[in-house]
């Protein structure tokens, strides 16, 4: 009922991948604590050198324009950060030019952008400043301004409409775009990146574009992946294929149904797909890195990499990768199973380790969804302590992994090279826009003569939105590194402290303001609790309850005061997903006496832990129902839709009832 075909059984290795998903944080952080602790000795010179790098990162701060200048001014702590957000997520959304407009004059009309003017050394944050500014006075003239140059600005600017104003909003985002996109094509990117690479830089190329909607979409990213592939094989210098630059791949771009519902289909179609595109980057001599995404697509992604890693047209092609988030709690059981799978094939993995985008998004899922836990741990320290560990694994195996390192954070730039020692065969990787002053101390000679791969997006405006929506959630915040590294009213051992010792140092290893889903609201009501669709282990058994529960023939009756009233023949009912067999009988009461009541009792028919328990008595009692359900043992209802006959209040109404595996439950309108 819910696989075509079950899943293999797991290894010990994915086992514990498997067993870490949702796992205890308190647990999993103090292990990782064990694993990230350095010497004494090794802490200092990792403080010593992240000092050093942010003084001269300060120091620099003039230069630093850009989204690293424009982020610090306009942190999410302020109001005009928020209606950044609210612009930029609009504009991917708004789906006509009314609702535009309205947008315009409800976010941008209130905030004060002329205090940002002047503020930032940053010849781009002051230019975004006036174009905001403008506009802000535009959508306020209702207010009844006049009498300043702004407002005869802004009255001027009125004439045009708001159309036009939307258009320069369009506009502006492009240009901020500029700032996160290499190039609206393949072949502009390459061209503007040839000065980073004289510089001593190299580049990973990403074909901007979000999940595929339908299979034209799919097709249509992975012709430009193809292309993209093709481009840059072809203008790529050296011999080295670790040095020359590579292409990162979102696999939800590729297929429409990229989730663990489908898993079957997706390694049937999509799996090919990533094996032409290894292929072709093989044949060009360059990398193919497979990025990052939700929580709930890992077991996925690690079956597909596992099925193309293992091609033999592969073998000898030391050029793929993949990324790991170090914000989830799988992520160092995760590098376990790669370093075997690399063993068992007898070639290096790219192994990108990253601190993850999607923090929120996974979050405000699992409150939702009302699961066990997160899958990422809830304070951003502890995503560095985790970090820290996933690294030093990283680098320990030399035989399974050429590391890479992806951070912007001076103290874990400083603590990778404490790590790798007298190693140069790894590389550090920072976002096009971002990190460009601290890692100018990093690359090049008479610096810390370190490799830098930088993650250069492609693509047009449209499809930048969604991406520049996730870095400004990921840097906008004031308590990001990004920011704080600019922040001179920090004091630097603050910015630089060791968030091994930090996090050590906590009572409470989750944070106390994120409490678990189930506490979502207090001590106010437990919080619903749901079923995790994404986790084998709880699909497996669960499809196991079901069959079990569906084995045998079921009846039902309404029940009316403790007693069956069924007046007429009984029916079949039918899983709407499968015709064959009938799923059970239900006997239909008629209207005489059914409503004559106002609390009628519901008792659970033929069921041990709860026989003859008033579910609901008219006051609202519904918890043992609810708990009934969550434990599954109302499994029919959350899945095959059968038992939930909902009635009206006609003459010869039907019952509503749901089904359990071992016995049913009666209820008049509005049920449980």
């Amino acid at each position: 009922m819910i696989f075509a075909q079950p899943p293999p059984p797991a290894d010990a290795l994915r086992a514990a991948i498997r067993k870490a998903y949702r796992a205890d944080e308190t647990a999993c952080v103090e292990a990782l604590i064990a694993q990230a602790e350095l010497a004494p000795e090794a802490r200092e010179r990792v403080a010593a050198r992240a000092r050093e790098l942010v003084a001269k990162v300060r120091a620099e701060r003039r230069r630093a324009g850009g989204l690293d200048a424009f982020l610090h001014e306009y942190d999410l702590a302020s109001q005009e950060g928020v209606v950044l957000m609210c612009l930029a997520e609009a504009l991917l959304r708004i789906p006509d030019s009314e609702t535009a407009n309205r947008l315009i004059r409800e976010k941008l009309a209130n905030a004060d952008w002329a205090s940002h003017l002047g503020h930032s050394a940053s010849l781009f944050v002051n230019a975004s400043t006036w174009g905001l500014m403008l506009t802000g006075r535009v959508v306020r003239l209702d207010s009844g301004l006049a009498g300043d140059v702004r407002s005869v600005l802004g009255r001027l600017v009125a004439r045009s409409g708001e159309p036009v104003i939307r258009r320069a909003l369009v506009q502006a985002m492009r240009i901020l775009g500029r700032q996160f996109v290499m190039g609206r094509t393949i072949e502009a990117a390459l061209e503007r990146a040839k000065p980073a690479e004289q510089a001593g830089y190299s580049h990973s190329f990403d074909m901007l574009g979000e999940a595929a909607h339908t299979m034209p979409d799919a097709e249509r990213y992975f012709a430009a992946y193809r292309s993209c592939v093709a481009a840059v094989g072809a203008q790529a210098q050296g011999n080295d294929a670790v040095a020359r630059p590579s292409v990162s791949v979102k696999l939800s771009a590729l297929h429409p149904r990229y989730e663990y519902a489908q898993r079957d289909r997706v390694l049937a179609e999509l799996a090919p797909r990533i094996l032409d595109l290894a292929r072709d980057a093989k044949s060009q001599g360059i990398g193919l890195t497979i990025d990052a995404e939700e929580a709930d697509r890992l077991e996925l992604s690690l079956d597909l990499i596992a099925a193309v890693f293992g091609d033999s047209s592969l073998a000898g092609w030391e050029g793929f990768g993949l990324a790991v988030q170090a914000y989830q709690k799988r992520a160092i059981f995760v590098i376990d199973w790669l370093a075997a799978l690399a063993r068992e094939h007898g070639r290096r993995i790219q192994l990108r380790l990253v601190k993850g985008a999607y923090w929120d998004t996974e979050i405000k899922r699992g409150q939702e969804r009302g699961l066990e836990g997160y899958p990422v741990f809830t304070r951003k320290s502890s995503t560095d302590v985790s970090y820290i560990a996933c690294a030093r694994k990283m680098l320990a195996a030399t035989d399974a992994f050429y590391p890479m390192f992806a951070t912007h954070n001076a103290h874990t730039l400083a603590t990778v090279i404490e790590l790798a020692g007298v190693r140069r065969d790894f590389e550090f990787q920072r976002l096009h826009g971002m990190g460009e002053v601290l890692y100018g101390e990093a690359v090049g000679r008479g610096k810390l003569a370190r490799p830098c791969r930088v993650y250069a997006p492609v693509g047009s405006h449209e499809d930048l939105l969604p991406y520049l929506v996730r870095r400004l959630l990921e840097n906008g915040s004031n308590t990001s590194f990004v920011n704080r590294i600019v922040d001179e009213d920090l004091p630097i051992d603050e910015v630089v402290a060791d968030p091994v010792a930090a996090v050590g140092a906590l009572a409470s290893k989750p944070h106390p303001r994120i409490p678990l889903p189930e506490r979502l609201y207090g001590d106010e009501r437990t919080n619903s609790r749901g079923i995790d669709l994404s986790d084998p282990d709880v699909l497996v058994p669960l499809a196991a309850a079901m069959t079990r529960a569906l084995a045998k023939p079921l009846g039902a009756a309404p029940i009316v005061a403790g007693a069956e009233v069924a007046a007429g023949a009984a029916r079949e009912v039918f899983d709407p997903s499968d015709r064959e067999p009938g799923l059970s009988n239900i006997g239909n009461s008629g209207s005489d006496g059914f409503f004559e009541r106002r609390r009628i009792p519901i008792k659970v028919a033929e069921c041990d832990a709860f026989a003859g328990t008033i579910l609901f008595d008219g006051a609202g009692n519904q918890t043992i129902a609810g708990t009934m359900v969550e434990t599954n043992d109302f499994a029919n209802v959350e899945f095959s839709g059968a038992g939930t006959k909902t009635f009206s209040a006609d003459a010869s109404t039907t019952a509503f009832t749901i089904i359990t595996g071992s016995g049913a439950v009666e209820a008049p309108s509005g049920g449980l």
